[in-house]
């Protein structure tokens, strides 16, 4: 999942096509070098999350390259009469892991597509939402968990005694409570129950140690 490609989405109706399906505002982009998105399900769960840029001629999605031909073959059903068209890139690009696990960035790929909600993924506290741009697939359910508070489970930063995986289940209590988004040695992203971080947590039997991220840290979390 270290290996990003560039999805190219060109066209005279490129601008008002991502902008029905992403989460943030492409409009951004007219005094920004690029934003962060995600492309939900009509469920509200993320299939894609990653940076778009702009250029003359096209705006350019970032994906795991193992996501990459998936996303252009669902979007494509979206198109309908749409003139947009879709080109995958494969530019040898690899991700530091370790340094967005450091940043808190929560990584997609296939496995983990339409795992999650964009709340459980941070994406509101990451800036990749824009809550006022109007409709886009699945912002009714993004926009009801928003302004009722119904996030449950965050994706939060932990240190494990041992190196873990991704997938590997977080436990409290001898109860399976969480996943492991992200892992670089022992350090880690995981998706779990706020309510349960007070706990003693693990994997495996390895201990988890809350660590805190740039824009929530460990005293915010346990409040």
């Amino acid at each position: 999942m270290n290996r990003i490609s560039t999805i190219l989405v060109s066209g005279v109706d490129a601008f008002e096509f991502l902008q029905g399906q992403l989460t943030n505002d492409l409009k951004r982009l007219e005094s920004e070098s690029k934003i962060l998105a995600a492309w939900c399900s009509p469920k509200g769960r993320v299939i894609w999350l990653g940076n778009v840029l702009s250029t003359e001629s096209a705006f350019r999605l970032s994906a795991p390259s193992d996501l990459a031909e998936n996303i252009v073959r669902r979007l494509m059903v979206f198109r309908f009469r749409a003139k947009v068209e879709f080109e995958i890139i494969d530019e040898g690009v690899t991700v530091d892991l370790a340094a967005l696990i450091s940043e808190g960035h929560p990584t997609v790929g296939l496995e983990q597509s339409e795992q999650y909600t964009p709340h459980m993924l941070n994406l509101d506290l990451l800036d990749a939402i824009d809550f006022d741009k109007g409709c886009y697939t699945g912002q009714e359910i993004i926009a009801r968990t928003h302004y009722k508070g119904a996030t449950k489970r965050r994706t939060l930063k932990f240190e494990s005694d041992t190196p873990v995986s991704p997938g590997n289940k977080v436990s409290h209590d001898g109860q399976d409570i969480g996943d492991v988004l992200n892992a670089s040695g022992t350090d880690l992203l995981a998706v779990v129950p706020i309510n349960k971080v007070g706990g003693e947590l693990s994997v495996h039997n390895s201990k988890l140690n809350l660590a805190s991220l740039p824009y929530l840290d460990k005293a915010t979390i346990l409040a």
